[in-house]
């Protein structure tokens, strides 16, 4: 009888295990698909999550690009402003008695780099004044070498033609078809005659030239204005063929009356003329006195 019960409780142990098995097995499953469902349920808003993400990641990927452009535009002004500033101190991070010796500082330079800019601008200017003085030197240095060969030609030139004129008042009383054979002697004491004979009479014809000494009415003229040239002789010839001889002293004594009047005029001279220049033959050497 005791086996019996023994076999049933084991029969009912063995049913009560087999029993709590299969409800143990039914009550996983059941948390399995709880848990499956759940996880589909968390899975939509994870996803809505991811993509928001995203969303906000491209937005500030496109912001950074933004900022970042801002911020290079505004490295860029820095730099300048740098560069503009890039000698002046941070007056903010030192003190006041730092900051006033930086200012002074500061200050000297500026003054020493405009006192060099001044002496550069200077020196310039200097060697400009002095490069166009050269220049003006060099000018005034060429126009006097010009002038004096100028002056030496007209000198040479004058020399030559006094000689040639010497020649012409030598050759004008040699032997003419009219006139004597006469050696250079003659020729001289002809020419002392022909001024003589001019000077004592003042007032000649030319055809009384011709005439006293058998020359041709051509080479009296020439010789007479030979005479002029070379100052042995002063006068004019009029439209009437006459020779008027005028003597040096009548000539400065003419400067003379005009000097002192200071303004004469064609018909006052004439007035006076006949006091001033005397043309009497005879009296050519005679002095003339203005008063």
């Amino acid at each position: 009888m005791d086996i019996y019960i023994l076999i049933s409780i084991a029969v009912g142990l063995v049913s009560l295990i087999f029993l709590l098995a299969i409800l143990s097995r039914r009550i996983s499953g059941n948390h399995g698909e709880k848990a499956q469902n759940d996880n589909v349920a968390r899975g939509q808003p994870l996803m809505r999550r991811t993509a928001g993400v995203r969303n906000n990641r491209r937005r500030m990927q496109g912001g950074r690009a933004v900022n970042e452009n801002v911020a290079r535009e505004e490295q860029h002004d820095d730099e300048e402003e740098d560069d503009a500033s890039e000698n002046q101190p941070d007056y903010g991070k030192i003190g006041a008695k730092k900051r006033a010796k930086l200012e002074a500082k500061a200050e000297k330079k500026q003054q020493r780099e405009a006192l060099e800019k001044e002496r550069e601008e200077r020196k310039k200017k200097d060697e400009l004044l002095k490069a166009e003085a050269d220049k003006q030197r060099e000018k005034d240095k060429i126009e006097d070498l010009k002038r004096e060969e100028i002056e030496k030609k007209a000198r040479e030139e004058k020399e030559q033609q006094e000689y040639e004129e010497y020649l012409k008042i030598k050759e004008a009383f040699s032997v003419e078809e009219e006139g004597f054979d006469h050696d250079d002697n003659d020729n001289e004491n002809l020419l002392h005659e022909f001024l003589t004979y001019i000077k004592t009479n003042k007032v000649v014809m030319l055809n009384d030239l011709v005439g006293h000494f058998k020359l041709k009415h051509e080479s009296v003229v020439e010789r007479i204005h030979d005479l002029q040239a070379n100052g042995s002789l002063t006068g004019v010839i009029d439209d009437r063929g006459k020779f008027i001889y005028i003597s040096q002293e009548e000539l400065e004594a003419v400067a003379k009356f005009v000097k002192q009047r200071g303004r004469v005029s064609i018909v006052e001279l004439a007035e006076n003329s006949n006091r001033l220049i005397n043309l009497n033959p005879g009296d050519a050497e005679s002095g003339i006195q203005v008063q």
